[in-house]
């Protein structure tokens, strides 16, 4: 049972047809306050059609939605300025320069909460020194910090991610997970993203839905769900030079046995559980063989 208090997106029986197509079948799920998490799916299960009728840019066919409380169809002014939202891309007109953007936007946030200071804003996400560059001087990952701040200048109780670290470097795309985990911890935000990043999905989700056939085929922790695809872990050691492997659905009693019998002998000891992809793949492909 969830506290209704609690959700912040509940999602019942949500279907979406675009002529004789029917995209979502069904969809059922919760979104409980503070939580980052994760759709996945291939192209074409509906994902951004999903996220875009969450964020009421788009009717749905049929079923019950609301979030915050409200029914995205019918949400006012002072509803979407509890939301942010993160496109893939997002246009604009380049002489803008990007303190002047971010603060002509704040400004918007105004009359129904109280947004980031700019200054913290432009730190958070790494665009300190930038302020007073015009847009169309931004590089590709400059940017894509841009959108970021664009999408959390409103301070949103409900943040949307679409792609977000789409073109990011590995440096970028640490700072904007830090962000992500300070915006879920001190804000309480809750997320919503899309990624193709299954290693990044692993790394930020406390839950990953997997969409596919037009419905929820997986729900859980990364850690929850390899179980469910394979309970057996492979645990790998070296005892005098001699490598062994072994197979176990209980890693503590069998590590522990290991080191009573050889003690310090043991070397190079590793152990593997299933990964996100593993369990992406195998999930996707369950549905796709029936």
């Amino acid at each position: 049972m969830h506290d209704l208090a609690t959700d912040v997106i509940r999602v019942h029986d949500l279907r979406m047809s675009y002529g004789p197509v029917e995209v979502l079948k069904g969809v059922d799920f919760t979104v409980r306050r503070g939580e980052v998490i994760v759709l996945l799916g291939p192209n074409g299960a509906g994902k951004t059609t999903t996220i875009e009728i969450l964020e009421g840019f788009r009717m749905r066919s049929g079923g019950q939605v609301t979030v915050l409380g409200v029914d995205p169809a019918r949400g006012d002014e002072a509803w979407r300025a509890r939301l942010g939202v993160v496109l893939q891309s997002w246009r604009d007109h380049g002489r803008w320069k990007v303190g002047e953007l971010l603060a002509h936007l704040r400004a918007f946030y105004t009359p129904y909460r109280t947004p980031f200071d700019l200054d913290e804003l432009l730190a958070a996400v790494g665009l300190a020194e930038h302020a007073g560059r015009r847009l169309s001087k931004l590089s590709g990952g400059e940017r894509r910090r841009l959108d970021v701040a664009i999408g959390i200048v409103g301070r949103p109780e409900l943040l949307f991610l679409d792609e977000p670290t789409a073109g990011f470097d590995p440096h970028a795309r640490r700072d904007f997970h830090d962000l992500l985990h300070r915006l879920s911890d001190l804000e309480e935000t809750t997320i919503l993203m899309t990624t193709h990043d299954l290693d990044e999905a692993e790394k930020l989700a406390d839950r990953i839905l997997i969409l596919d056939e037009g419905g929820i085929v997986a729900d859980g922790s990364p850690d929850a769900l390899a179980r469910k695809v394979a309970r057996d872990a492979q645990v790998r050691w070296s005892v005098d030079g001699e490598h062994f492997v072994h197979a176990t659905d209980d890693v503590t009693a069998f590590v522990r046995g290991l080191f009573a019998q050889h003690g310090d002998a043991v070397q190079d000891l590793e152990i593997r559980r299933a990964t996100l992809e593993d369990t992406y793949m195998a999930m996707v492909l369950k549905e796709v063989r029936r």
